[in-house]
């Protein structure tokens, strides 16, 4: 694919998608700076919601969050899932940015070998695959069984992680809400398709708008979860990587986009994806990213005393 052919793809996809990966990444930190100080009797329960709706921190990283989806759900409509997911994984950068401004560290080796790798992995990845549209109509066995096999996977993750909440059980969730996420825009593609065919009746008597909210809620309730447990540094990396992921695999499995599948081509296309997730972990894991000090679960917390305050202390 020649220069010229990459400036062909549609810029409004392009901006889009870069769009609702700022608001997304910029979401993400806020509602983790809420999230941590969530009570621990709340995780992996839908209270957890309940509790956070009241701090107006989560609710903007939640506006933010519902702005940068509905983006990329426009991003959807104009392109193919295959060459919005990898361009939303660059959410990540936009949260480094952020955490930067607040912790005031400098990007150094690590930040910047992570954003080219990144920012290299994504381009690399759509110059050798060239995404394009496929099929008309998704193939529906093809469908179900890769939603099937996502969602199985999700659940044996979230199971996992209740048996190690500080442990691995933050990562092990970031990656089951990855999962549901890249579903969850796989699903969104079809209700847009849904909707261009036969308008909003069409949309309304279809399984998948409905599918979208409540995997769109159980994501919430992982990804809190996780926030709640664990610094970003552990959580969001894994997130970031499962969803690109899960997202191409729905993409090519059943929505009909097709990559260039040449053996150069795909030799490219799984350097670039393994540049992005190795990207993704350096960034994930830099010194701006917020550390957090975990409460542990026994600690009580007195009335009228600053959850931070007690963080120190019990970091001390």
């Amino acid at each position: 694919m020649t220069i010229s052919e990459v400036g062909s793809l549609s810029v409004l996809v392009l901006v889009l998608a870069v769009c609702a990966a700022c608001c997304l990444g910029f979401g993400f930190v806020l509602q983790q700076n809420a999230a941590q100080h969530a009570p621990r009797g709340d995780f992996l329960s839908p209270r957890l919601l309940l509790d956070l709706v009241k701090v107006p921190r989560w609710l903007g990283g939640i506006a933010l969050m519902v702005a940068g989806m509905g983006l990329g759900a426009a991003a959807l409509g104009q392109g193919q899932l295959s060459l919005v997911e990898p361009l939303l994984a660059t959410n990540l950068l936009f949260a480094l940015a952020l955490s930067r401004r607040q912790t005031r560290q400098s990007l150094g080796r690590q930040g910047w070998a992570g954003l080219l790798l990144l920012a290299g992995g994504v381009t690399a990845f759509l110059v050798a695959g060239r995404p394009r549209s496929g099929a008309a109509a998704p193939d529906p066995l093809r469908l179900w069984l890769i939603v099937g096999a996502m969602l199985g996977l999700a659940l044996v993750l979230t199971l996992r992680a209740r048996r190690s909440r500080l442990g691995s059980g933050p990562v092990l969730l970031a990656l089951a809400a990855g999962l549901l996420y890249g579903v969850q825009d796989a699903l969104t593609r079809l209700s847009g398709d849904r909707f261009a065919a036969g308008g909003m009746g069409g949309l309304l008597t279809s399984w998948q708008p409905y599918a979208v909210l409540l995997i769109g809620v159980t994501g919430l309730v992982l990804v809190q979860s996780a926030f709640e447990t664990a610094p970003l540094r552990k959580s969001l990396p894994a997130l970031t990587a499962a969803q690109p992921l899960a997202g191409i695999v729905c993409g090519v499995g059943f929505l009909g986009d097709r990559l260039d599948t040449g053996t150069g081509a795909l030799v490219w296309q799984a350097a670039g994806l393994t540049a992005v997730v190795t990207g993704i972990v350096l960034l994930g894991m830099h010194p701006a990213m917020p550390r957090g000090v975990p409460i542990p679960a026994g600690v009580p917390i007195p009335a009228g005393v600053p959850v931070p305050a007690l963080r120190g202390a019990v970091s001390r």
